[in-house]
């Protein structure tokens, strides 16, 4: 018998949208990777999707999401220690190499284990308030390119 998902509350439905766009700075890594690209390209473009894009999706969570669960829930505790681990990649400009390739890794992984485990565990048991205090403060924000550089192509 297979297991099939939940299905995402529209309260977190914004939070997952955020997801899919990490995945795709995961894939224009991989392909300016790919394409050779000049790493400062894929820097600059990087370091514009973690100030618009990571951060404010990190403060979401962590002043939203995680109380619900709690802070000494383990999958919280181990969604912290994730984002504590890829804020110090975004800010790392020692070996931007060595980053990127990990921001890649590090930002997939991350992004799974919330959509699989986090969510899931917070759909199971956040109250119908909760939920609904949830999806008045997020509300959802078309997402906003950067287009200067698509090194990716």
């Amino acid at each position: 018998m297979s297991k099939r998902p939940l299905k995402r509350h529209k309260a977190l439905v914004p939070l997952s949208h955020d997801h899919h766009h990490g995945l795709l700075l995961c894939w224009k890594i991989r392909m300016g990777f790919s394409k050779k690209n000049e790493l400062n390209r894929i820097k600059r473009y990087v370091d514009w999707f973690y100030e618009n894009h990571i951060e404010p999706h990190f403060e979401k969570e962590e002043q939203h999401i995680f109380p619900i669960l709690g802070n000494h829930d383990e999958l919280v505790k181990k969604a912290i220690v994730q984002h504590k681990s890829l804020i110090k990649l975004f800010t790392d400009s020692e070996d931007v190499e060595e980053s990127l390739k990990a921001i890649e890794k590090e930002l997939s992984l991350h992004i799974r284990f919330e959509e699989r485990f986090l969510f899931n565990e917070i759909q199971k048991v956040a109250t119908a308030e909760q939920l609904a205090s949830l999806f008045k403060s997020h509300e959802e924000k078309e997402f906003i390119e950067n287009t200067s550089d698509e090194f990716w192509l």
